[in-house]
This record gives C-alpha cells, sequence and structure tokens, in this order.
C-alpha cells in the first residue's frame, strides 16, 4: 500500500517486494526483448517507413519511463506494516462508501497510489478529491469532498479493511 507524502512513499514489504521485482525485469530481460525486438526491425530495411520499428520503440520509450519511475518510487520509499484492522479510512484500505447515505448506490474502490493498481479493484489516490475528502473517516461517519465541477458530494463510510492481495 502506498501512501505520499513530503516525497515519501509508504510501501508495505509486499508491495515493495513486487515493484522492485518489476523493475528488475524491466531493467534487465525486457531490456534484452526490446532490444532484439528494435534491431529485427531495423534489418528490414528503411527506418522511415518501418512500422514495426517505431512501434518498438515507442514500446522502448514507455518501458524506459516506467523504469524511470518505478527508481524514484523505490528510492523515496518507506517499507512499513499493512494499516490495522480499526475501521479507519487510510491508505492500504479497501473502503465501501454510499452516496448521499444512499446505500443501494454504493462504491469499494482500494485507497492506494497510481502504481499499486491493479484490475481487481478500482483504485483511488489519497490525494484525488474522495481520497482526501474520506482519508480519516471511520465507519459510520460521513464525509464531504469536491466535484470537478466545484459541487460537494457527501458519502457515508460503510466499511473500511486492510486490502490483502
Amino acid at each position: 500500500m502506498t501512501q505520499t507524502s513530503d516525497n515519501v512513499t509508504w510501501l508495505t514489504q509486499e508491495a515493495y517486494n513486487q515493484l522492485k521485482a518489476e523493475l528488475e525485469y524491466l531493467s534487465g530481460p525486457a531490456r534484452t526483448e526490446i532490444a532484439k525486438k528494435i534491431e529485427a526491425a531495423r534489418e528490414e530495411g528503411d527506418l522511415r517507413e518501418n512500422g514495426g520499428y517505431h512501434a518498438a520503440k515507442e514500446e522502448q520509450g514507455k518501458q524506459e519511463l516506467r523504469v524511470r519511475q518505478l527508481t524514484q518510487l523505490l528510492d523515496n520509499a518507506k517499507v512499513g506494516e499493512a494499516p490495522a484492522d480499526d475501521g479507519v479510512v487510510e491508505p492500504g484500505m479497501v473502503v465501501t462508501i454510499a452516496f448521499d447515505g444512499d446505500e443501494s448506490d454504493t462504491l469499494t474502490f482500494l485507497m492506494a497510489s497510481r502504481e499499486y493498481a491493479s484490475a481487481d479493484i478500482e483504485t483511488y489516490s489519497p490525494q484525488s478529491p474522495l481520497g482526501s475528502g474520506v482519508n480519516g473517516k471511520k465507519v459510520g461517519e460521513d464525509a464531504e469532498y469536491e466535484l470537478p465541477n466545484g459541487n460537494k458530494a457527501s458519502v457515508t463510510i460503510l466499511a473500511a479493511k486492510p486490502y490483502t492481495s
């Protein structure tokens, strides 16, 4: 789980290990793979009209950007424990909210940074409007956050449990 403040990102040991493994893969085997793709495309001839070459170079650029992001993230990371199961909304918690007190209109999400986002559950950053509105609230409490149009929205915290992958 992550929480960013003053350029420090807090991670559980599990999250740190996962991101470190991704960095090691992208810095090693993935770099070798993309270099081979570029070389193979280069051998096909004219680079100006070589779609495979341009696609491989674009993929390489995205990969190198991710390497830089992960390096910076891990350089500024502090490893800590998962949050306590105390019903308080904080990074690392799976939170269920009801919009405007309507328990039929709910949303369940993981409060974490983008780096920990997965396809399994929607992720909201603690710095997002919703994340900052519910952060620190307890189950049963109401919270308010600002919508993109400037209006306010109210939610009720229904559940807050530590995330387990």
